[in-house]
């Protein structure tokens, strides 16, 4: 397993996310939206511990970097509006 990095912000409350994750060494081969989708697998099953409705607006990748740069949203279970979000993964900390 390798460790990757995801920096996450919400464009609702500014606010800011850092994680760390371990996925198989061959993740930044992989397209930009199975790694963004690598990361909420991530999200799911070791902080929220439960299943999370997200939708990607634009993803994209800079394979020179290793970096993942996705918009999207996170749809809550309530009748809330979605929540915007800013995620870039990368395989270095930043």
């Amino acid at each position: 397993m390798s460790r990757y990095y995801a920096r996450m912000l919400d464009a609702n409350t500014s606010g800011e996310g850092s994680y760390a994750f371990e996925r198989p060494p061959d993740l930044m081969r992989k397209t930009a939206d199975e790694i963004v989708a690598a990361f909420f697998e991530y999200i799911e099953r070791d902080i929220l511990k439960a299943h999370a409705d997200w939708e990607l607006n634009g993803v994209m990748k800079n394979k020179e970097r290793d970096v993942v740069t996705a918009i999207g949203s996170l749809i809550p279970h309530k009748n809330d509006p979605p929540l915007p979000f800013l995620l870039m993964i990368s395989n270095r900390a930043t």
